[in-house]
């Protein structure tokens, strides 16, 4: 039998999310009757200790003689138990200084741990995310800026909404005046975005127009690599060699400061690519950009007034572009107001949890409980047994503390 635990988020702020709803955990003993499925009782995920009893999942306090526990966010270091396998997002791929420990303690105890992130089909694409729904809730908090910075209207905090159903009503009931939002990404975070804003019915306009055109209504503009970089060497933009050489590029994004009003970053950024927004360009006399409601959440760059994470509890804070300095949020007009929080999904725990559990079950488990051939576990595993796999060994030296 494998035990699997689906364990308690430890991360603080507390997430209220999970992997495994009650309903796929009963589709996990059905399918697999290799599998049992047990939970670690928690009064603060957004499905309760009951719903998961309802569905006859063994609610337990100790989870040490499970075999894979699963979670969602990072476990805290002294929670992470030697010699077992995790699955959860721990944020150390892109050799995040703030989770160094994180990876070092893995493999201190012998962990093995899967990372969500890199779990990808055949296409090398992503199987399971939250991706849609952090740029569900990250357009809705750029409306909610949007109405509180300049007092047109005020919209509730996402987590007090119930589901997305009443999230989608509540911005049907605003009406915007002439303004231009813009959007960098292409994918799925950007796709949730758009998502919210076709509610309002902006006008949707190419790079080109964004640029070039004066406009009397709400417009949107979404952007991808081929419009924000070009190519040192002057060839033709691609975008395959784009994401292999992100170095050779430099940023052409400069001019879309001086138009859009309301910047949602929902790009994945690559640190050896161009910056988006730097400190110089945020003190230009004509940077015009009053609201980044910063979707990917990069810290200090590729946007240099992203200087920390916000939390759901405080979305927002402001940025002094002459001083560099944090201010209260929504004190000062001349500031850019800066949404950066790091767990969008969770202002919409349960929406986000189905959907997430669902591919999981559907994309992932085959795999990991049953027999089906693929390399998607081995590509996914960060470390095996407390070493780094083939695939990660460029982190050794972030491991070791020496970069």
């Amino acid at each position: 039998m494998i035990k699997v635990a689906i364990i308690t988020e430890t991360k603080n702020p507390p997430d209220r999310r999970v992997a495994i709803t009650p309903k796929v955990a009963n589709a996990i003993k059905n399918a697999y009757k290799n599998v049992e499925v047990m939970v670690q009782s928690s009064d603060l995920r957004s499905f309760t200790d009951i719903e998961y009893k309802e569905k006859n999942i063994e609610i337990v306090e100790n989870i040490s003689n499970a075999d894979i526990l699963i979670g969602v966010k990072e476990v805290k270091l002294s929670e992470l138990l030697a010699d077992k396998t995790y699955l959860f997002f721990s944020h150390v791929g892109k050799k995040q200084p703030y989770n160094r420990e994180l990876l070092q303690t893995v493999l201190k105890k012998n962990i093995t741990l899967i990372d969500y992130e890199y779990l990808l089909n055949a296409k090398n694409e992503r199987v399971v995310a939250f991706g849609r729904w952090a740029g569900i809730v990250g357009a809705y908090n750029s409306l909610l800026a949007y109405g509180l910075k300049f007092k047109l209207f005020h919209l509730p905090p996402a987590i007090e909404l119930k589901d997305l159903e009443q999230l989608k009503e509540v911005v049907k009931s605003i009406s915007i005046k002439p303004v231009k939002f813009l959007i960098t990404g292409e994918g799925r975070v950007a796709s949730g975005a758009i998502e919210i804003l076709d509610l309002l019915n902006f006008k949707k306009v190419s790079a080109q127009e964004f640029l070039t055109k004066s406009f009397n209504e709400p417009v949107l503009c979404q952007i991808g690599p081929k419009d924000y970089v070009k190519r040192k060497d002057g060839n033709a933009f691609d975008l395959k060699h784009f994401f292999e050489n992100p170095q050779l590029y430099e940023s052409t994004f400069l001019p879309f400061t001086k138009l859009a009003d309301v910047y949602i970053p929902c790009h994945y950024w690559d640190n050896r690519s161009p910056r988006f927004i730097t400190q110089a360009d945020l003190r230009m006399s004509d940077f015009n950009i009053k609201i980044i409601a910063d979707v990917s959440c990069d810290i200090k760059q590729p946007i240099a007034s992203t200087i920390r994470p916000s939390s759901i509890a405080e979305p927002f804070y402001d940025y002094n572009p002459f001083t560099f300095d944090e201010e209260k949020a929504f004190t000062n007009i001349k500031n850019v107001t800066v949404m950066a929080v790091d767990n969008l999904p969770g202002s919409l725990p349960r929406d986000s949890s189905e959907e997430f559990a669902n591919a999981l079950f559907e994309q992932v488990f085959p795999s990991l409980f049953g027999s089906q051939d693929s390399q998607m576990i081995a590509r996914a595993t960060i470390a095996k047994n407390g070493k780094l796999t083939p695939h990660f060994e460029y982190l050794q030296n972030y491991a070791d503390g020496k970069e």
